[in-house]
């Protein structure tokens, strides 16, 4: 018995104070490296832990379902924040996760026989009108039709409607490059990638069901937290094609005019930066 308690590790404990909007303070006692903001949320009961967008641990923003590591103080942000500048915080981790989850639907949306490669999406940009994911396709001068872009705004919607969690993973470059080896594009990013990383070799992955993309994050807390959606536009640049999109929270509701002309602003090309492509990674 005492060899069998022994082989189980022992749940440090850790103390986490969260700040409310009124700057009201209460403690909270989690198990370190296992709890989660999520799960610190679940025992505060003037919250929804279904609404919260993302946290704010220490000053950093933080996913939710990220085990939180020796954390002192702790915050929350949803779709709804008054105050300007958190509202902008959430809204770019909003946008980054559509652009995620963009790359997701396409990356499934192509027969068999049209070579898919998810190249990279730009920093969120809310004033664009429309998130972005740019991605090599082995189609020449492809334009799609409007029931092309129906099909795909259709797939974003399920896979939203599924409410998967946007899981954070941590891994060493090694591995990262095993897991894009089909991908020319996004081994050649992960070298620099993990460079630049706190570690000097690790890289920031997400995965939702068994799609899995680099990004440094955060993202929302899940795909149900987003509401209407559409792919709006793909256009073909210089080889790569841009696809386009717009999406609203859930808690927000426009009538079909609204959300007609959010949708018409986000076919409009987005002027993110163009990925240069090397030629002998598109052969």
């Amino acid at each position: 018995m005492k060899r069998q308690q022994a082989l189980i590790a022992r749940v440090e404990k850790f103390a986490v104070t969260y700040q409310d909007k009124a700057e009201n303070e209460t403690v909270l006692i989690m198990n370190n490296g296992i709890s989660t903001p999520f799960n610190c949320a679940q025992h505060l009961t003037e919250l929804q832990a279904d609404s919260l967008t993302v946290a704010e641990v220490d000053g950093q923003l933080w996913d939710m379902h990220h085990p939180l590591q020796n954390a002192k103080k702790l915050k929350f942000f949803h779709m709804k924040e008054e105050n300007p500048h958190q509202a902008s915080l959430a809204n770019k981790v909003f946008w980054r996760s559509c652009s995620y989850l963009l790359g997701a639907i396409i990356e499934t949306s192509f027969k068999e026989d049209v070579p898919v490669l998810l190249h990279s999406f730009p920093s969120a940009n809310v004033r664009s009108g429309s998130f972005i994911y740019d991605i090599h396709l082995g189609l020449k001068d492809w334009k799609p039709k409007q029931a092309d872009l129906r099909k795909l705004g259709i797939a974003f919607q399920k896979l939203c409607g599924e409410n998967h969690i946007l899981q954070r993973l941590e891994v060493e470059a090694d591995l990262a490059l095993r897991i894009f080896e089909d991908n020319r594009f996004k081994s050649e990013q992960i070298p620099q990638i993990a460079a630049n990383s706190s570690s000097g070799q690790s890289v920031t992955l997400y995965r939702v069901g068994n799609h899995i993309d680099i990004s440094r994050g955060p993202m929302i807390a899940s795909t149900g937290q987003i509401g209407r959606a559409s792919v709006t536009a793909v256009h073909n640049l210089n080889g790569v094609y841009r696809f386009q999109g717009v999406a609203l929270p859930k808690e927000f509701q426009v009538n079909h005019v609204e959300f007609d002309m959010i949708q018409s602003r986000g076919r409009k090309l987005n002027s993110a930066r163009i990925p240069e492509l090397k030629l002998e990674a598109v052969m």
